[in-house]
């Protein structure tokens, strides 16, 4: 018998559950958790909920909606994920990996093919399982997006997120959510390859530059280091945590601007490395 199993989530008494976990996930005051009745409405209305149960148990969720976005023929259906949940005892399990291929397949088959979602980019975790694993890529940066958070993990720092393009018939994401995707590559194999890495500082500053300087960003493969675990590293040192918030704006804010596409994460020897490109997007 598997370990777990995933479920489409309909009635409300899943739907108290998806509400219990985002309490505990992160420790959020009920005012900002998505309650069961606008959940039920969404998903008996195009919406989609997936949660993963371990026995009769909730350990995860993804929710999300259709939406619109503008393209040069006018306005297109695409869905916003709006939340990804797993219960911390259960991650690593790849149970988020799990619910995001659910997710594909259920949203193919209401015939979109793009998604869309948020993440914090301090979080190497998450950057991980969003670009290395699942295919997704990015330019769209959006500082303070949610205004002030209260939540636990987000208290006291600016809501910058990433907005992640996921296309969900590209080779590219096709090939990672199955055992064909290349093996990972290494911070060795971008320096043989002569990428500008912009690397931190000892002590896991970030390169810290006057306000009015831009940060050279140049070649066609662009590396930016980002703290391998930023919630352990503000939870020690808060003032350094909204350092890296303010330098990562800046350098991801200009890469975009100056047509650089995040298109792969490297973690390795215990370093994490976003990978942006110029107009590539097959990788």
């Amino acid at each position: 018998m598997p370990e777990w199993t995933v479920h489409i989530l309909e009635t409300p008494e899943e739907m108290t559950a998806v509400e219990d976990l985002q309490r505990f996930v992160w420790q959020s005051p009920d005012i900002e958790i998505v309650p069961k009745d606008l959940l039920l409405a969404v998903v008996h209305n195009g919406g989609l909920a997936v949660g993963v149960f371990a026995g009769n148990v909730l350990v995860g969720v993804a929710f999300g909606f259709p939406g619109f976005y503008t393209t040069p023929d006018g306005p297109r259906l695409k869905h916003h994920s709006h939340l990804l949940a797993v219960h911390p005892d259960w991650r690593s399990k790849g149970i988020g990996f799990a619910l995001k291929r659910a997710q594909w397949q259920m949203i193919r088959k209401q015939g979109l093919d793009r998604v869309t979602w948020t993440y914090d980019p301090l979080l190497s975790r998450n950057a991980h399982l969003n670009i290395a694993r699942l295919g997704a890529v990015c330019n769209t940066y959006l500082p303070s997006e949610y205004g002030e958070m209260r939540d636990g993990l987000n208290a006291g720092l600016p809501s910058d997120r990433f907005q992640v393009d996921w296309w969900l018939n590209t080779e590219r994401v096709e090939r990672r959510l199955s055992r064909r995707s290349r093996p990972a590559l290494t911070l060795d194999h971008y320096r043989l390859a002569q990428a500008n890495l912009l690397e931190a500082q000892p002590g896991r500053e970030p390169v810290l530059r006057p306000a009015e300087e831009i940060p050279l960003l140049t070649g066609t493969l662009l590396l930016v280091e980002i703290p391998s675990d930023f919630l352990a590293l503000k939870a020690v040192d808060f003032s350094l945590g909204r350092d890296w918030r303010f330098y990562t704006r800046e350098v991801f804010e200009n890469a975009f601007a100056t047509g650089y596409l995040v298109t792969d994460f490297v973690h390795d020897k215990g370093r994490s490395f976003y990978v942006l490109t110029h107009g590539e997007t097959t990788l």
